[in-house]
Formats: C-alpha cells, sequence, structure tokens
C-alpha cells in the first residue's frame, strides 16, 4: 500500500499553510495595518506553534485520517465529534474554493481578459485526476509545487537583502523607508488596525493542521510527525516574517496594492519587471499547491466520517490505491459551485471566501485545542508534549475568541461570524436526525 514519506508530510503541511494566506492575504494585511504586521504575524505564530503542537501530540499517539474529528469523537464525544468533522471538511472546501479563485486573480497580470469561472473549471479538472491517481503520486506532486514555492521564497529573500544592502541605486530610498517604517509609521494604523490584522494572520497561517490527517498516510508517524511540526512551524514563521520584513524595506507599506500579491507589486513598483514576473509565477504555484492539499485533507476529512458512520457509508470506501474515490468526487462537485461564486460575484468573491474560511478556521482550531485538553487527562505520560499545558492551550483559546470579537467589527468580515452559528445549528439538526432517525 503506498505510503508518505517523511518529505512529503513537511510539504504537505508546508503546501497548506504557504498560498494565498501569503501571497495575497499578506496584500490585504498590510493595508489595514502598517509595519506592525510583523509583530501580529509573531504572535500568530506562537498560537498556532501551541496548536500544532496539542495536534502533534494526538497525532503520534493515535494516527488517524479524521485527525481531530477522531480525537473529539474519541475523547469529548460523538457529537462534537460530528461538528468538528463536518466543520473541518467544510473549512478545507472553503479553502479549495478560496485557493483556486486566487490563482485567477493572480493569472489577470498576464490574460486579465478570460472569465475566472471558465479557468477555475479548468484547473479544478486537472486537480481531480491527480488526486485519483494515487497518493504517493499526489506526495511527489505536492513536495515538489512545495518545494519550488519555498525555494523561490528563499531566493526572493536573498535578493531583496542584495537590494537592501548592496545595490547603490536604491540604497537612500531603502534606508530612507526603514526609518520611516521604525521611527514613524510603526503602528500607523492604531491599535485598530493592529488587532484587525490579527484576522488575516489566523487566515494566513490555516492550513497547518493539515499535517494531522497526512499522518495516516505515513510510514513513521513517531517520527515524521514531530519532525514535520517543528520544522514547518518555525520555516512558516521564518518565510512570512522575513518575506514581509523585506518587502516592508523595499518600498513603502501604505503604497502597495491590496488587489495583487505584493510580492508582484513590489517589484513592479522598483521596475524589476522580471522578478515581478517570477513572483507571479510562484503565487500561483503556491495558491494551486495549497489547493491540493486542501483537497487532499477534505476528502480523507470525508471519508473518515463516513466510517464513523456521520456520512453516507459509501464515501468511505477506500480503493486498492489507498484513495477514498468517492470521496473525492463528491468534495470537487462541491468545489465546483466556486463556479457559479465567481460567474455571478467576480469582484467580491474572494472577501466572502476568506472570511468564511477564517471562522472556519477558527472552530477547527478552537476544537483541537480542546480536544487536547480531554486527551491530556486521559494520557498524562507522554513523550512529545505541548510546552506549559494547560496554560498555552487558554491562551490560545482566550486569543481566537479574540479573533471573532475582532471580526464582527469588520465590514466585510462580520457576515460570516453570523454564519458560524447558523451552519453550526444545521450540523445540530443533521445530528439529532442521524440519531433520532436514521439510527433508529
Amino acid at each position: 500500500m503506498a505510503k508518505l514519506k517523511n518529505r512529503h508530510i513537511q510539504m504537505i503541511a508546508l503546501g497548506g499553510a504557504i498560498g494565498t494566506g501569503l501571497f495575497f492575504g499578506a496584500a490585504k494585511s498590510i493595508q489595514i495595518t502598517d509595519p506592525s504586521i510583523i509583530a501580529a504575524y509573531i504572535i500568530g505564530g506562537i498560537v498556532m506553534y501551541i496548536i500544532m503542537r496539542a495536534l502533534g501530540e494526538m497525532v503520534v499517539a493515535e494516527p488517524n485520517s479524521g485527525a481531530f474529528s477522531h480525537y473529539a469523537h474519541h475523547y469529548v464525544g460523538e457529537y462534537l465529534g460530528f461538528i468538528s468533522g463536518w466543520y473541518a471538511w467544510f473549512e478545507y472546501t472553503i479553502v479549495c474554493m478560496l485557493e483556486i479563485t486566487a490563482v485567477t486573480i493572480f493569472l489577470d497580470l498576464w490574460i486579465p481578459g478570460i472569465p475566472h469561472w471558465i479557468t477555475i473549471s479548468a484547473i479544478l479538472t486537472i486537480f481531480f485526476f491527480i488526486n485519483i491517481i494515487n497518493v504517493d503520486v499526489f506526495g511527489e506532486f505536492e513536495f515538489w509545487f512545495a518545494g519550488i514555492k519555498v525555494f523561490t521564497i528563499i531566493a526572493m529573500i536573498v535578493f531583496a537583502l542584495y537590494l537592501i544592502f548592496f545595490s547603490q541605486s536604491m540604497h537612500q530610498n531603502i534606508m530612507a523607508n526603514i526609518t520611516n517604517n521604525i521611527q514613524h509609521n510603526f503602528f500607523a494604523g492604531g491599535i485598530s488596525g493592529f488587532m484587525f490584522s490579527l484576522v488575516l494572520v489566523v487566515f494566513s497561517f490555516g492550513g497547518t493542521q493539515f499535517v494531522g490527517i497526512a499522518a495516516a498516510d505515513a510510514e513513521n508517524p513517531e517520527k515524521s510527525v514531530p519532525k514535520a511540526i517543528n520544522g514547518v512551524i518555525f520555516r512558516i514563521v521564518i518565510f512570512y516574517i522575513g518575506t514581509l520584513s523585506v518587502i516592508l524595506c523595499l518600498y513603502p507599506w501604505n503604497k502597495l496594492s491590496a488587489e495583487v500579491s505584493p510580492f508582484v507589486d513590489v517589484f513592479l513598483k522598483i521596475g524589476i519587471t522580471s522578478a515581478a514576473a517570477v513572483m507571479n509565477v510562484i503565487a500561483i504555484t503556491a495558491a494551486l499547491s495549497a489547493f491540493n492539499s486542501c483537497l487532499y485533507a477534505a476528502a480523507r476529512m470525508l471519508a473518515n466520517l463516513a466510517s464513523k458512520g456521520n456520512a453516507p457509508k459509501s464515501l468511505a470506501t477506500i480503493n486498492s490505491k489507498n484513495i477514498p474515490h468517492n470521496a473525492v468526487v463528491v468534495t470537487c462537485l462541491i468545489i465546483a459551485i466556486t463556479v457559479v461564486i465567481n460567474y455571478l460575484y467576480p469582484a467580491e468573491a474572494i472577501m466572502y471566501l476568506i472570511a468564511i474560511a477564517t471562522t472556519s478556521i477558527i472552530v477547527t482550531w478552537t476544537t483541537i485545542l480542546v480536544c487536547h485538553l480531554f486527551f491530556r487527562k486521559k494520557n498524562p505520560n507522554l513523550e512529545y508534549k505541548l510546552p506549559f499545558y494547560p496554560f498555552s492551550n487558554w491562551f490560545a483559546i482566550i486569543f481566537l475568541l479574540m479573533v471573532i470579537v475582532i471580526m464582527t467589527q469588520m465590514s466585510d468580515m462580520k457576515f460570516a461570524v453570523q454564519l458560524m452559528p447558523i451552519f453550526i445549528i444545521l450540523l445540530a439538526i443533521c445530528y439529532w436526525i442521524k440519531k433520532k432517525v436514521i439510527n433508529r
């Protein structure tokens, strides 16, 4: 049976987290705040570390493709397992819609005349076949896909550092920009701008939990998962903080566009169009890689729900290639709704999806932290432990609840918070029907 290697596990986690959040969401983050966005990503990185370590404990002890849904069911109760599983599948599916929409926005730089819904249809078809071929083919594809963007991000940081420290023609402007950022512009957007940026920081880091789902297909989860979690966390923080730092050094933060990737925009504005073209290619690659990881995670989450009787049993079918074929098909059909959304609301689609994805990420992350509290009560003796348990859990939970409150104050985000309880109520009704009618 095909299995994922350690390098595949690490790249799946990286691929899920380094996508639209970095290449598009960073532009929105910079727009609503200021150079203090760096501090926001540091805080977000700490919270992400807590969540990943909490998940890592459970995954190492009990690898399962249902990940937090499985742990919720096993350690908290069947109801939370049902709710969290469906919400996680919903999150991954929404992020798939978001990433594939972002690809069309990046492509507008070169082919603005093609309607987004046409491009989305073509991309979805290609990735459907990638995900039903073989799990190790998927892993290899994602390894190289994510590897390309990681290598290019590092190369971009090195090139930007060269411009900052060694380019005579740009030295004066860059030094003036750095001075202004530190002395005059840090927290120029005020506390409200900084708080608003935390919402997009959460969205940016969403997807790191994919390593928990991929662990079920790992060759040696006891060794590969801790390595992947420890390595991925620090790499992502470095990538986000490093890239945003050099961008803010190269060009005034308040003159960057929020409608394109800041990596593309900054090189266009300083006149290095070839670098801008390369970064746009990588932005597209990053979004496709994240889409690929999300589709993988969504299908396996759906199959796990079915295996526990929380979805139609046919979706639990695993073929000879270790792929939940029916779950992949159904998930792709739901993602195809993106075609309709982009046909009807081409301008608003991206922000609608970001808002919904963010609330879904918060629900999923909170579930992980709550499950971990119950897990540790039953498993006190572990080698791989979350530091400062349980205080770290509560710190992260309070942070996530604060982000929800912040979203209610943002005009383009509050509708997603209003939708969240509606979706939870619908899931509760479905659970009641399942218990009282179907299982009677």
